[in-house]
């Protein structure tokens, strides 16, 4: 038996030192260790061994299983390294200091405008969270205070799905979600895709994009809002903005405001892109809902908070002097060229 047990070291010992691929291991791995294999096999056969050399039997045995093992895990890795070196040798080479003659693509500008945001809202304290295109009509509509019936619903000509729910009106849908989540204190901002059956012009699209944003704590007054919306609005354009509020109904907040941005094509005065007022609609905001706090859980007599829409399409047109609305979708590349955006 120990004569049989040099005899396997041996055997191993070439089979392993021939072996080239990683293949070539496992089956010496199972020729010699799986549970069939001829170790275990000596092992298993110890009872038939005198009693007076069974115990150097067993230790020659698991000494050389050890051994084996050891033996294996090396030959695995330097068969592993070989391999991966000769992959990285017989790889097409790449010349780094060639110049590049490709056209190379570039950010959307939605998607430069919603980064931008993110960054300055998140210098703020704010969290960034996500919602879903496709969401239930309790979300969309009576999370935010607009129940079934409820003459809002007809200003948002909603596309529905066959299973009842719909696609998105507004990112508001996301607040009852976010409220539920967090609770209280909160900043939370949440950008994504609208849609609703609008005929499409100059400025209307059934696809477009929108940023929500809403601030939750003890104290938060319409003060705090302006604030905010000032910030932001400075650095996404690099200059100071100017700004005013203006009332307007909307069943999530009350008071609700229309929130302008004096126009920065004409500077004021008037031109066709204001239609001659010198502002520019901007985003719907206000103090949010006591109905919208209670459903989201929070308690309205002891917090409040402000919440805000922000036509992410409608900035990108301001920022990149765009006054058609149908570009940001067309795909046209050449727009994009025409903008000079890196």
């Amino acid at each position: 038996m120990i004569d049989k047990i040099n005899d396997l070291k041996a055997q191993a010992k070439e089979k392993l030192s021939n072996a080239t691929h990683s293949m070539d291991i496992e089956n010496i791995r199972v020729e010699f260790l799986g549970k069939k294999g001829k170790i275990i096999e000596i092992l298993k056969d110890l009872k038939n061994v005198e009693a007076s050399k069974r115990k150097e039997v067993a230790t020659l045995a698991n000494n050389l299983k050890n051994q084996l093992e050891e033996a294996i895990e090396n030959k695995k890795e330097e068969i592993k390294n070989k391999e991966y070196e000769k992959k990285i040798n017989s790889a097409k080479k790449i010349d780094l200091t060639v110049p590049s003659n490709l056209n190379i693509g570039s950010l959307h500008p939605i998607t430069i405008v919603q980064k931008e945001l993110e960054e300055i809202f998140e210098s703020m304290g704010f969290t960034v969270e996500d919602g879903n295109e496709v969401e239930t009509e309790y979300n969309n509509f009576e999370a935010v205070n607009v129940p079934k019936h409820h003459p809002a619903r007809d200003m948002q000509d909603t596309f529905w799905l066959e299973n009842g729910q719909l696609l998105k009106t507004q990112t508001s849908a996301a607040q009852n979600k976010i409220m539920l989540k967090y609770g209280t204190p909160l900043k939370a901002i949440f950008p994504g895709r609208c849609f609703r059956n609008e005929e499409l012009d100059a400025s209307h699209e059934n696809t477009f994009f929108q940023m929500e944003g809403m601030m939750i704590d003890k104290d938060v007054s319409i003060a705090n809002l302006i604030y905010f919306m000032k910030t932001l609005l400075s650095q996404i354009f690099k200059k100071d903005v100017e700004v005013r509020l203006r009332p307007g109904y909307f069943p999530f907040v009350e008071p609700g405001f229309e929130l302008d941005i004096k126009c920065l094509y004409c500077g004021g005065e008037g031109c066709k892109v204001c239609k001659h007022g010198g502002w520019i609609e901007l985003c719907p905001c206000g103090m949010i809902h006591p109905n919208v706090l209670k459903m989201g859980g929070i308690n309205p007599e002891e917090y409040s908070g402000f919440a805000f829409g922000l036509g992410l399409s409608r900035l990108a047109m301001m920022k990149y002097g765009i006054n058609d609305l149908r570009v940001l979708n067309s795909c046209d590349l050449r727009s994009l060229k025409q903008m000079d955006i890196k």
